[in-house]
């Protein structure tokens, strides 16, 4: 069953709404990327001031995205039930925690403790699209999701960025959890003053039970996925968790069939439409990954091995990565123009077949700088695109009451691709190391390949899976309304 974007809300819901209440939403889920990727780049910097081994400090990252698996469908049900605004402003008050404590411990057990507590920040994405949907008019909605959705990927790479302007030169890995720090507080800041106070309409109490069973098999999943490479894909403890993360899964899925209120309704598990944008969601984690991985470490490679350009940190994400981030500053409210003229699934579509054109060109053509940036910006156009169209897809199938959950649960399989895409780079990458230690050239084209593979089977799925819907009256479709809120969010981040 289809739902309107707008025909559950009241007629004045948005008249109070803030102007600058879409860029606060916008670095609110900022957020969520920056966090994402922040720690990446300065993992065994972090290990050797903390004198730990890369293994016990890959925890920093498993645990965040662990936190993230269990919590993240629970905040979004909690938003739906209770409302957005006091659930908004709890998770960044404790992503703040979390970000003070990683800023001031030298202690590798509080560090993961600190990357818990961030991990509450992936509920900010659904919380924020139910925010939307609850207070603009729908001639502004998808527009908006658009714009906010799009600075995932706008995010992931200025994270990388940061990460390399901070800590070059032997720079205190410290500073980027101050910067986190800072970040987050802004956000607070501006949600506080822009997110308005309404009354939840949904009506029944959590299933925690559900969320428990449901957290468990996410762990279950993950954390093979994330330490495979250390345990040993075949190992039993890898082969274990797999197996009784299906099994866990399972009696979670009989189990909402039986609860009077379940936390994920059935009826979202049978949609058709709504699984495949999920399953979408999760090629583009991929992609954004394979992509940030492939591109950052192929040009890192001392050119001395035959390939490679030996670009510092700082240059592989300011130079090869950078202009595919910012240019989500333009294709994300374009993407969202696309949404309202040619529907969901050809903008979806076009950002899937974008970004594995840019795989395929870094796989086949690799040899100047420049052939890896084109493509890097393809690729991160592509997802930046893609994000600001499954915000549109997943509201269209789910009432108003539904909607931070079922965008909790497009969250969770764009993390669980990011964890894939990492798990496969790193053992791509680990296994064809020679004597030299360095990675193989095919090792990297393979992870390319990969990436546009995984693109191409995700436009299989949209083109037949998800169905087409009429184009908006061509008055409402003007440019300038479209680009406004990249106005905005550009006129707020200027202040």
């Amino acid at each position: 069953m289809s739902f309107s974007l707008a025909d559950d809300r009241p007629a004045d819901s948005h008249t109070g709404a803030s102007r600058v209440l879409l860029p606060a939403l916008a670095l609110t889920v900022m957020v969520v990327a920056v966090l994402q990727t922040l720690v990446v780049p300065v993992v065994a910097e972090i290990g050797m001031a903390l004198s730990v081994s890369p293994s016990a400090v890959g925890w920093a990252i498993t645990a965040n995205l662990l936190a993230a698996a269990v919590a993240t469908p629970l905040l979004g049900r909690l938003g739906d039930v209770h409302g957005r605004r006091p659930v908004l402003l709890g998770i960044l008050v404790v992503v703040a925690l979390g970000s003070l404590l990683a800023a001031v411990t030298t202690s590798l057990p509080l560090l993961i403790v600190g990357r818990v507590l961030q991990g509450a920040s992936y509920g900010l994405f659904p919380l924020s699209m139910a925010v939307l949907r609850d207070e603009l008019p729908a001639d502004r909605l998808t527009g908006a999701m658009a714009v906010v959705s799009g600075t995932l990927g706008i995010g992931g790479g200025l994270g990388l960025v940061l990460t390399g302007l901070l800590t070059r030169d032997g720079g205190d890995y410290h500073r980027i959890f101050w910067l986190s720090l800072g970040v987050t507080l802004t956000a607070l800041l501006l949600a506080h003053l822009t997110v308005p106070r309404r009354q939840s309409d949904s009506q029944g109490s959590i299933d925690w039970l559900g969320a428990g069973v449901l957290g468990l098999a996410l762990v279950l999943l993950l954390l093979p996925l994330s330490q495979g490479h250390t345990w040993g894909w075949t190992s039993p403890l890898t082969l274990t968790s797999f197996v009784a993360s299906a099994v866990v899964l399972g009696l979670w899925l009989r189990l909402e069939n039986r609860v009077a209120r379940p936390l994920v309704t059935p009826a979202m598990l049978r949609n058709r439409p709504l699984m495949i944008t999920h399953t979408a969601g999760l090629f583009i984690g991929v992609a954004m990954f394979v992509g940030f991985l492939g591109v950052s470490g192929f040009v890192q490679t001392p050119s001395s091995a035959g390939f490679g350009f030996s670009a510092s940190v700082l240059a592989a994400s300011s130079v090869y990565l950078l202009p595919g981030a910012l240019s989500g500053v333009v294709t994300a409210p374009l993407g969202g123009r696309l949404v309202r003229r040619y529907g969901g699934r050809f903008t979806l579509l076009l950002a899937v077949l974008l970004g594995a054109a840019g795989f395929t060109l870094m796989a086949v053509l690799h040899d100047a700088s420049w052939q890896l940036i084109v493509g890097a910006l393809a690729v991160n156009t592509g997802v930046s695109v893609g994000y600001a169209a499954l915000p549109a897809l997943i509201v269209a199938e789910v009432d108003a009451s539904d909607t931070g959950v079922a965008n909790s649960v497009n969250s969770i399989a764009r993390a669980l691709g990011s964890s894939l895409a990492s798990a496969v780079v790193v053992t791509l990458l680990a296994s064809s190391a020679g004597r030299t230690g360095l990675p193989s050239e095919g090792a990297y084209v393979a992870a390319f390949a990969l990436g546009a593979a995984g693109l191409l089977v995700a436009a299989v799925l949209v083109r037949f899976g998800l169905p087409a819907f009429a184009a908006p009256n061509e008055q409402e479709l003007e440019f300038e309304e479209a680009t406004s809120y990249a106005g905005e969010f550009a006129t707020v981040g200027a202040r």
